[in-house]
């Protein structure tokens, strides 16, 4: 799953991506090109289960960000805003602290800027699409689909703000309509501001929306990376600050693209699996390999919290916290699976 950071020039994007990536990037209002970095997702289950069972390897679920550029001037020229239809989700980073000049940000004009920018792009796509299938009438539910969407986003709608069936939304995809994407907003604060709560107005903005809201500062976040693991802790206490907060982003954006942490626990390895809500055993069994889907028998679930409680797998049995479950379980968050199946 690919995650895209897009931002206006002078939001500070390309930072909160190293802050994220640990990369050493190009920053300011010359950058532009696109940068990849794969991200673990900080996962405090798999840390207990690693100290539980000392594996011989821990694995942590992975985001991909990209780093969409920033375009020129006042707005998100082309090639970003295609860039954009590339990625799974998004994450616009908003500039809330003031500028080389000393001009305060404003991150609600950003917000309603972007937005203003991604429906006029859809637009454009939906209505050529509607003006081709009224002239043939090939596909008339597809048409009927694409006037929904083309009045959403005429009325200043997204098109995630519609009730889509999930046959409708599999149609929409080949679109890669911008404003269907899920957005997750980043406020990037000045350093003092950093254990402050979003703006009132702001965190009104994203609820009205729908949309995640995340507040760090950048450049402390910068700060954090760079400093030993002993000394992190003491700094984020001076700021008020429990953990990182590119933890929280990290952890907000995997849920943004709406998955779960599957997890297998052994000597061998402690792993984090991450696989769509709403995943049925088999399909999840074929993340760790193809043939444990076509073989699969039935897999044996303990709760992670269970597992860490009692201690060991037999002693779950014993107490009756380990499950049997068949090819139509759902896998849940924090499911801690051994899988049985024929070779």
């Amino acid at each position: 799953m690919k995650i895209g950071l897009v931002g206006y020039p002078g939001s500070g994007k390309s930072t909160v991506f190293g802050a994220l990536t640990g990369l050493d990037v190009e920053t300011g209002y010359g950058a532009g090109k696109a940068n990849l970095g794969v991200v673990k997702v900080p996962d405090a289950r798999v840390d207990a289960l690693s100290a539980l069972y000392a594996p011989k390897k821990t694995t942590y679920a992975e985001i991909t960000f990209s780093d969409l550029g920033a375009g020129k001037g006042e707005g998100l020229d082309r090639t970003v805003l295609n860039a954009m239809r590339n990625v799974d989700a998004l994450c616009q980073v908003l500039r809330a602290f003031p500028d080389a000049a000393g001009e305060p940000g404003d991150p609600l004009a950003e917000l309603t800027g972007l937005e203003t920018e991604t429906l006029l792009a859809d637009l454009e796509v939906v209505e050529q699409r509607v003006a081709r299938l009224a002239k043939d009438r090939s596909n008339p539910r597809e048409l009927a689909l694409l006037q929904r969407v083309q009045e959403a986003l005429e009325s200043e709608r997204p098109a995630r703000s519609l009730e889509l069936t999930e046959e409708e939304a599999k149609s929409l995809s080949g679109y890669a309509l911008l404003t269907l994407k899920p957005l997750l907003l980043v406020l990037n604060v000045a350093e003092g501001e950093v254990a402050a709560p979003a703006p009132d107005v702001l965190a009104r903005a994203a609820a009205e929306r729908g949309l995640g809201l995340v507040v760090l500062s950048a450049k402390v976040e910068m700060e954090i990376a760079q400093l030993a693991a002993a000394e992190q802790g003491e700094f984020l206490a001076s700021l008020g600050l429990e953990e990182p907060a590119v933890n929280r982003f990290i952890r907000a954006a995997f849920d943004l693209i709406d998955l779960i942490s599957m997890l297998t626990a052994g000597p061998d390895e402690c792993r984090a699996w991450p696989v769509p809500r709403g995943t049925r055993a088999p399909r999840a069994a074929g993340k760790i390999h193809s043939d444990i889907e076509r073989g699969f028998i039935r897999a044996e679930v303990i709760r992670c919290e269970d597992l860490l409680k009692h201690g060991s797998e037999a002693k779950c049995k014993e107490a009756g916290a380990l499950r049997v479950e068949g090819k139509d379980y759902v896998v849940q968050d924090g499911d801690v699976v051994h899988f049985r199946f024929n070779v």
